[in-house]
């Protein structure tokens, strides 16, 4: 069974940045396709960005956010620059055991999922 703690959110001013991080235990994390979903208020749940060897945006976020992993200390990271207010969010870290498909922007896609980490950004 693979766990997920995210962390990192908190509450920013627009055009500042944060880094949100999520931490995984059980598995092979190497193997896993991870991401990040968000989920606004009243809103349903959006995909952010993924990564195995390469790395997925959604279009909102290109040049702004940057997915990285480090599979020596299972761990997944999203840089977010330039903030909006429009990201704030829950934001959600997923893994994935499936092969790399065009399914990715699916939360179907993805097996596991953390509880999830607030990020308010004011304007």
């Amino acid at each position: 069974q693979v766990q997920l703690v995210e962390s990192g959110g908190g509450l920013v001013q627009a055009g500042t940045s944060l880094r949100l991080s999520c931490a995984a235990s059980g598995g092979t994390f190497s193997s896993y396709i991870m991401a990040w979903f968000r989920q606004a208020p009243g809103k349903e749940r959006e995909f952010v960005a993924a990564i195995w060897r390469s790395a997925v945006y959604t279009n909102s976020v290109k040049d702004r956010f940057t997915i990285s992993r480090d599979n020596a200390k299972n761990t997944v990271w999203l840089q977010m620059n330039s903030l909006k207010a429009e990201d704030t969010a829950v934001y959600t870290c997923a893994a994935s055991p499936r092969i790399w498909s065009n399914n990715y922007r699916d939360y179907s896609f993805y097996s596991y999922w953390g509880q999830g980490t607030q990020v308010t950004v004011s304007s």
